[in-house]
């Protein structure tokens, strides 16, 4: 007897852990302004800028740190300046820094949330002109635009809680777990085609070819190999099904 209500307890609490998860990630639901995408964001522009800030330095040196030459960063830092200036992410409320990291065997881009972008020696190296480059850093402002570095946190912080509540009422953790894991990496494929769809805009609106932003996919392709990760077990979308989406965004923004 003691048994079967110390578990009716336990399931109680689960339950309102789990209720105050779903209703707490409900009241931090809002539209972004540059996607129209309804996310649920619990990061102010100030706390993303602080994460971007803080976490910067390490980034940076476990990619061997900066590229040691001044007219190469110059470029970017040039480039990205253009593609802020000129376009929706001047008004952002966030302050980008554009980084060129000496790692010559990583073919990479990424942006942390408030500004933070970063491109490897590795892909710059492989760039044929200034509009690829573009194309790279508007992705990565993409990116944070998208509050996708936000909404990941977010989001790991309500599987968090529901973990903790599913574990207390019914020992269902794991499941919780493997389910936020599934969701997460969706998302992750679609915040890549959203990101390309953002760039492809500050590329025109900064007046950079955006086709260019489709030779960084033949890039991208080519140093996957023949052997890459298929779609499904991966968080970027195959560059194929990226070409196609690019070529949907110039139609659209090129009205």
């Amino acid at each position: 007897m003691r048994k079967s209500s110390g578990f009716k307890i336990r399931l109680l609490i689960g339950v309102a852990i789990v209720a105050f998860a779903y209703l707490k990630k409900c009241s931090q639901q809002e539209v972004n302004k540059y996607t129209g995408k309804t996310q649920a964001v619990s990061l102010s522009v100030d706390q993303e800028i602080a994460i971007g800030l803080q976490q910067a330095p390490s980034m940076a040196q476990q990619h061997g740190g900066l590229y040691p030459n001044d007219n190469a960063q110059k470029l970017v830092d040039q480039v990205g300046a253009k593609l802020i200036n000129n376009t929706i992410a001047k008004n952002s409320g966030y302050k980008y820094e554009f980084h060129l990291l000496r790692d010559d065997q990583a073919i990479n881009a990424f942006a942390l949330p408030g500004g933070q972008c970063f491109i490897t020696y590795a892909l710059f190296s492989k760039l044929k002109n200034e509009d690829q480059l573009a194309g790279v850093l508007g992705h990565e402002i993409g990116h944070v635009l998208g509050k996708h570095s936000n909404e990941r946190i977010t989001d790991a912080n309500f599987w968090k809680l529901l973990t903790m509540g599913a574990s207390v009422g019914a020992d269902l953790g794991s499941l919780a777990n493997g389910i936020g894991q599934q969701t997460l990496l969706k998302n992750g494929r679609g915040d890549e085609l959203e990101s390309d769809e953002l760039g492809v805009k500050l590329m025109i609106d900064a007046g950079y070819n955006p086709e260019e932003l489709i030779g960084v996919m033949e890039i991208l392709k080519a140093a996957a190999g023949p052997n890459r990760v298929p779609e499904f077990q991966s968080s970027h979308p195959d560059p194929e099904n990226r070409i196609e989406k690019i070529n949907e965004a110039i139609a659209k923004y090129r009205r």
